[in-house]
């Protein structure tokens, strides 16, 4: 007996540790020393709650959910949250939920946010974040939500993220994307499409349905056939009017040469 409760007890530990491999304590660490937090709402966000933030469903972290001992959501909204956004949080392998928006928090979407297989919603809306969304996004195939509205992205809307067949929420607008919008994200189901023009407007450079048509850049094709035809109708004034005086000069000259001839001649 007492050897198979030794077993049973390994096996639980090796269980235990296994969970948290890659480790939530490393994600947490470098989150937090990414961020500056001017209002000190992340004030039990220390290392000695970093390497154990969990007791089952319990989190000991403000702004952390936990289940089953590793963290599961992180939701730190409208904190004046300064700074970049650590690639460290891929460790937190677990992370189903990452809400961060509202902040001040500057630099680019780190690519290895890949690694966060589970993640089912991806909220950054409402900060200062530049530079390209990452297409390694669509390897997180368990998205629904992807909310980056109102920030300082550039570049193209990645392809691929239209390969995300469980996305039901999308919002990349008052950005400064360019370029198509992918017709995978735009295209229409029945009647509708799948994500409406304000998930796209406010980019400047952005096309494609389902935004409206981009207004034409300079002159018309119509005024430009009025200008022609305008440019056209004055030089043939112009033309009209030199013609007209050359015949008068030339009139003019010839009547003068008939006088001096005339003069010329003899009376008889």
């Amino acid at each position: 007996m007492g050897f198979w409760l030794v077993l049973l007890f390994t096996l639980l530990t090796c269980t235990n540790l296994s969970k948290s491999d890659p480790s939530d304590e490393a994600c947490l660490t470098h989150l937090s020393q990414s961020l500056s937090d001017p209002t000190s709402s992340l004030q039990n966000w220390t290392k000695s709650n970093f390497a154990n933030p969990c007791n089952g469903f319990t989190s000991y972290l403000p702004g952390a959910t936990c289940n089953n001992g590793r963290i599961y959501k992180l939701s730190l909204t409208s904190l004046s949250l300064q700074g970049s956004l650590s690639p460290y949080l891929a460790n937190c392998t677990n992370l189903q939920s990452l809400d961060l928006s509202s902040n001040q928090i500057t630099g680019p979407i780190p690519a290895d946010l890949q690694s966060l297989v589970n993640l089912a919603v991806l909220n950054l809306s409402s900060n200062r974040l530049e530079g390209e969304i990452p297409p390694q996004l669509a390897m997180c195939a368990y998205l629904n939500v992807i909310d980056l509205h109102d920030n300082f992205l550039s570049g193209q809307i990645p392809q691929q993220l239209g390969l995300l067949v469980r996305l039901s929420a999308f919002d990349v607008s008052n950005n400064k994307l360019s370029g198509p919008i992918p017709a995978s994200l735009g295209n229409r189901s029945g009647t509708l499409p799948r994500f409406n023009a304000t998930s796209f407007e406010g980019n400047k450079d952005l096309y494609g349905y389902p935004l409206p048509p981009m207004k034409a850049k300079g002159l018309s094709v119509l005024a430009i056939v009025g200008i022609g035809l305008g440019s056209g109708f004055a030089s043939l004034v112009l033309s009209f009017t030199g013609v007209c005086i050359w015949l008068k000069v030339t009139e003019q000259k010839i009547a003068l040469e008939e006088g001096k001839i005339s003069s010329l001649m003899p009376d008889y």
